[in-house]
């Protein structure tokens, strides 16, 4: 049953007496728990605001899961149903075997190495496991709740709806889905740091002397210690993120503010999604949501406010196997042997015989042969390598939450997280709105301490853990294990006790560089490698935005307003360091390139769509940065006791400089673009027909407002965006009960181009403006274009 409306300002009445209905009690039985009255199925109400923006409420966790399916499925059921053929391995089966999944889920290479490895996750029955497995180690009845919910909610959807995008209009693979694939979803984002990163490798292991058994030869230490730096270096990353919070001593009013702003993929199954959960009485919270999860990721409540960036913790960890000479297939550990666990699975593909593999499990986890295509882990008949992810028994990010959305302090973030441990690769930064801040770096780890790493490595280890993080420990020592802490909910991670931690400091901030610097004024040591690094450089977006917000601290009396302007300054760190003598050094060339060296000298320094000069400079940056390794590229170098200000002073006299910067010169020529064009003219999408300016920049230049897009000459530049800024938003109190906040979804919640919300807030997004979060009743009822729907699943 579905009944629509839209409301004009003279039926508010009638909307609240709806949204009452929607608050009266569930009924309940003779157990306790919860039970929908007279058998009528579960239901919701659906309240949209401007930008297609759907506000959620419902009486209880189950109907609340409803909603939320029903609303995910009218914005994104295609890229919603692509996710669940990933999960359940049937990719190959749909669109062959050699096709690449869009990667969000994986980071299988081939449609037949995703099925491989999640047909055999389904096989193995892991997640039915882990929902079997009690809280707080397992996930609560209100997780699971939600997840029944979602599930009948999205196949309610399916079941009364004509698919319009022509994605998937007609595909036999958009089917029903169970609250089972909605975990197995869940299941996949946490493994993403660990597992995920080892599809392939996995998938591919085969002892030597099989049929497709790789060549054996040991890795190259130095070679091994750069790729597993690479491998989880944010330069690298397709997700990054800013956040910062402010606390009361350097805002107007003493609140806390906080500006979140995750850099993740404009396309696929890793966007966010805009909504507002409401069970009165019992959660009450604004945010977004990774496609296909069932709780709000990151948003605000009315009194707390939170983001997350992608941390610098290795989620992983390799043991290097000892083999019986005799048996390549059973390893040792203190003198005994132990066969591997074989699953061989049989996935089917179309137009072809199904293909099966077998799969080999250690004690450790699963035998893996290469982490990316640049770290080779051979299997030979004396070493293999197992990985170890302790995140593939963790589904309790949704436990973690909920605990935030029900959070009323920075103080019930940090008990939420000790509670329920949840989060697999994220930083949290908030703030509250008694003026409270908080940085920590709670994620479930590997429980490395640097003392195991130092007992316990390969000669292997011994390169990679300083390098990267990445521990290979002697899986042959018994007394390599990696314990366990007295305070964690699970074995072989650390407790939270041990987790980096800022509170109530002026400003809290990450930009996806370790937690030394979320406060330059205090730093944070003492942690594990495992967690990060200390007294090292740090990227140029961290410099550039641990420089904006000291200074706004410093400046005091910070508002909202302030949070926008710093959300989409666009200055350029690099220009800062580099551009006067890039200027210089381009007029001395022989000859000189005079119009592009002026272009250069005219140029603001920001990535503005208005910007002329920017374009040049960005090709000639990531030309030579590209060139030249960073510790070679400036005069001054780095000094961890001025961390924020060095290396700096750009050495012109490379032969590096001269060559990125009339290549550069050249690339525009050839494409037709004069050097001091405005850059929203070459960076730019098309939506629905429309071309939009899009401002924003490169990791490499260090831009807050990060934007990575492919240079197409062809097609005028930087003609789509690959990921950057996506769900942002600015979060404030003012003692009113009602959160001051402005959001924006970069990419609009609908990938269906014949939605009305697939472009809208694009628009507003090329055009710097905001949308004004409507959080309390008054509000919402408010909005000009406030339609409600009321769903109910049918029995």
């Amino acid at each position: 049953m579905l009944i629509r409306t839209r409301i004009g300002r003279l039926a508010l009445a009638a909307v609240a007496l709806l949204t009452a209905a929607t608050a009266l009690p569930p009924a309940a039985a003779a157990d306790g728990r919860e039970r929908h009255p007279s058998g009528g199925g579960l239901s919701a109400v659906i309240r949209y605001t401007e930008y297609g923006i759907p506000h959620i409420v419902a009486k209880d966790y189950a109907d609340l899961g409803f909603g939320s399916g029903w609303a995910q499925a009218a914005d994104q059921v295609c890229v919603l149903a692509d996710g669940f053929v990933t999960v359940r391995g049937e990719r190959s089966r749909h669109f062959g075997p050699d096709g690449a999944p869009d990667g969000s889920l994986s980071s299988a290479t081939k449609n037949l190495g995703s099925d491989l490895y999640f047909r055999g996750i389904r096989d193995a029955g892991t997640v039915e496991r882990l929902l079997a497995t009690p809280a707080p180690a397992g996930p609560s009845r209100e997780t699971e709740e939600l997840m029944r919910g979602w599930a009948a909610g999205y196949n309610a959807w399916l079941a009364r709806n004509r698919i319009t995008d022509p994605a998937c209009r007609g595909a036999d693979w958009v089917r029903p889905v169970t609250a089972l694939d909605v975990a197995r979803r869940g299941f996949a984002v946490s493994v993403l740091g660990g597992q995920g990163r080892g599809v392939d490798g996995i998938t591919a292991a085969a002892p030597p002397g099989s049929a497709g058994a790789a060549p054996a030869a040991a890795p190259d230490p130095a070679e091994a210690a750069e790729a597993a730096r690479r491998l989880f270096a944010a330069e690298s990353a397709d997700m990054g993120s800013n956040a910062v919070a402010f606390g009361g001593q350097v805002t107007a009013n003493g609140r806390g503010l906080l500006l979140g702003n995750p850099h993740y993929p404009w396309h696929g199954g890793r966007r966010f999604w805009q909504s507002q959960q409401t069970i009165p009485g019992e959660l009450n919270v604004s945010g977004a949501s990774l496609l296909g999860t069932v709780g709000v990721s990151i948003g605000f409540n009315e009194r707390v406010a939170w983001s997350h960036t992608v941390a610098t913790g290795v989620t992983l960890n390799l043991h290097q196997l000892t083999l019986d000479p005799a048996d390549p297939t059973v390893y040792v550990v203190d003198g005994v042997r132990e066969r591997m666990t074989r699953r061989t699975v049989t996935v089917p593909v179309k137009d072809g015989a199904p293909v099966s593999r077998t799969q080999y499990w250690t004690r450790y986890g699963p035998v893996v042969t290469s982490l990316g295509a640049s770290l080779p882990l051979p299997w030979s008949t004396t070493t293999a390598y197992a990985l170890n992810d302790p995140n593939a028994v963790n589904l309790r990010a949704t436990d973690t939450g909920l605990a935030f959305a029900k959070a009323r302090s920075t103080g019930d973030i940090v008990r939420g997280l000790r509670r329920t441990q949840g989060l697999p690769w994220v930083n949290t930064i908030a703030a509250d709105a008694s003026g409270r801040s908080l940085f920590t770096q709670s994620q479930v780890l590997p429980r490395i301490t640097d003392d195991l790493a130092e007992r316990c490595s390969t000669p292997l280890g011994r390169v990679t853990y300083p390098s990267s993080g990445v521990a290979v420990l002697d899986g042959a020592r018994g007394d390599c294990a990696l314990g366990r802490d007295r305070d964690a909910v699970q074995p072989g991670i650390f407790g939270p006790s041990r987790m980096p931690l800022l509170q109530d400091a002026p400003y809290a901030e990450n930009s996806n560089d370790s937690a030394w610097l979320a406060n330059a004024d205090t730093p944070l040591t003492g942690y594990e490698r495992v967690f990060g690094n200390t007294g090292t450089p740090r990227s140029l977006r961290t410099r550039g935005a641990v420089e904006d917000v000291a200074a706004m601290a410093d400046r005091g009396r910070l508002t909202v307003r302030d949070l926008q302007r710093q959300q989409f300054a666009n200055r350029v760190p690099a220009a800062g360091l580099a551009l006067a003598d890039t200027v210089r050094a381009c007029r001395s060339l022989s000859p000189a390139p005079t119009q592009a060296c002026d272009a250069l000298a005219g140029w603001d320094g920001r990535m503005d769509t208005g910007s002329r000069g920017a374009l040049l400079f960005d090709r000639f940056w990531r030309a030579l940065t590209a060139s030249v390794p960073a510790a070679r590229l400036w005069k001054v170098p780095f000094s961890a006791a001025d961390p924020v200000a060095t290396p700096n002073t750009l050495d012109t006299s490379l032969p590096q400089f001269a060559a990125a910067l009339t290549g550069a010169v050249a690339e525009l020529r050839a494409a037709g673009v004069e050097p001091d064009a405005p850059l929203g003219d070459h960076q730019f999408v098309v939506r629905g027909g429309e071309r939009f300016p899009v401002h924003g920049g490169t990791e490499a230049l260090g831009v807050w407002n990060k934007i990575e897009a492919g240079w197409q000459a062809a097609a005028g530049g930087y003609a789509e965006v690959a990921h950057g800024s996506s769900h942002v938003q600015a979060v404030g109190w003012d003692g009113s009960g009602c959160p001051v906040a402005r959001t924006l979804l970069a990419y609009a919640q609908s990938s269906n181009p014949a939605s009305a919300h697939h472009r809208d807030q694009t628009a507003l997004y090329s055009g710097e403006r905001w949308v004004t979060s409507r959080f309390c009743e008054r509000d919402i009822l408010a909005s000009p274009e406030l339609e409600v729907v009321r769903v109910r699943e049918r029995r």
